[in-house]
């Protein structure tokens, strides 16, 4: 295939996104090459931008989650689960790559999002590798990318408004091991914490209380399924904690999960988790400080289990997009969306991410 793609490319950490233009590839054996439809901004490509993800091979194509349209395959006519594949066909992907199957992370501790030879598109991969990154016109699927053939019932607005929130959400639930009728607290509105207010109510959750900030974003908590949202401004920490116990008998709530990446967030949820309850921490993907903690009173005393979540696997995908469809009158992740840039809005639309203007911003190229 001859011509060239454009790509809104990060030169480095503080430095402001260009758009360049760059060999749009032939495919080779195994490998699928997309039109892109649409890619999320996501706050971790604001970390990207501010320096804070170590070991990044900059410059990048960012976009790790994104939707297109099969341009060209080479003997690949199946997605990752068997169905089949055409040329012009919707097909989103497992943006984690290149996993080995063979270390002590994969085959023993059964934990593949620690495999040492994990690769991210929008994130492990240099622009001078190629078009591995969503914010392009193009994308290029190496050989082992898993995709997954966009089900009929779903728009790409459906898949991209939840975007890498979606699954991540998703798996924390799925690591909560959320029971029927489970009091739950999500800290945080943004996309992961919506995705798991969602998800959980799907799971059969009982009372689901949502913390955080600003307004527009708890009222799409409660259309995903929060039964209240509990404000930042104008009340303390202390606050929050005696509304959940208020809630939930007292007690306190049988399941709460930090998704907001701030740590000023964890000693709360410490306050707010019933004795015997769980706590999942699935918002720290990146390093964002410290906080000072007892594990006496919150930890130990308080009988609690303590999860981290990192990333989601493919089976997280699989599955979030199957209760999509079965759900899809009720968890809407297009309504999510709060605007959409071009390659030449790259800059603009981090920095309505980072200051909290849009709960999902979407690069159309």
């Amino acid at each position: 295939m001859t011509g060239r793609a454009r790509a809104a490319v990060l030169p480095g950490p503080h430095e402001p996104v260009e758009v360049r233009e760059l060999p749009l590839p032939d495919p080779g054996p195994g490998e699928i090459l997309l039109r892109t439809e649409a890619s999320e901004v996501c706050g971790t490509d604001v970390h990207l931008r501010d320096g804070r993800l170590a070991g990044v091979p900059y410059p990048i194509i960012p976009g790790h989650v994104s939707v297109g349209r099969v341009a060209a395959a080479n003997r690949v006519d199946r997605d990752g689960v068997g169905a089949r594949i055409r040329e012009g066909d919707l097909v989103t992907f497992f943006d984690v790559h290149a996993t080995c199957h063979a270390c002590y992370q994969c085959l023993v501790a059964r934990q593949p999002t620690r495999c040492p030879e994990r690769r991210v598109y929008g994130i492990t991969y240099s622009a001078e590798d190629g078009l591995l990154g969503g914010w392009s016109d193009h994308i290029l699927l190496r050989r082992g990318v898993l995709t997954l053939a966009a089900p009929d019932e779903l728009s790409v607005d459906d898949l991209i408004g939840g975007g890498c929130g979606l699954f991540t959400g998703f798996s924390a639930v799925d690591r909560a091991r959320l029971r029927l009728a489970d009091s739950v607290v999500v800290q945080g509105v943004g996309p992961v914490g919506l995705s798991a207010i969602a998800f959980a109510r799907a799971a059969g959750a009982g009372e689901i209380l949502a913390v955080g900030e600003p307004a527009a974003r708890r009222k799409l908590a409660l259309d995903l399924g929060a039964d209240e949202t509990l404000p930042l401004e104008g009340a303390t920490g202390d606050d929050r904690a005696a509304r959940v116990r208020e809630r939930t008998g007292g007690r306190g709530a049988d399941l709460v999960i930090e998704a907001s990446g701030n740590p000023r967030a964890v000693p709360e949820g410490f306050s707010m988790v019933r004795d015997g309850g769980r706590y999942v921490i699935v918002g720290h993907y990146t390093d964002a400080g410290e906080i000072p903690l007892n594990p006496h009173t919150q930890i130990n005393r308080k009988h609690v289990e303590v999860l981290g979540q990192w990333g989601s696997e493919f089976h997280h995908w699989t599955r979030a997009l199957d209760v999509l469809v079965r759900h899809r009158n009720r968890i809407r992740f297009a309504p999510v969306i709060g605007q959409r840039y071009r390659l030449e809005e790259a800059n603009e639309a981090l920095d309505d991410v980072a200051a909290l203007r849009v709960t999902k911003a979407v690069i159309t190229p």
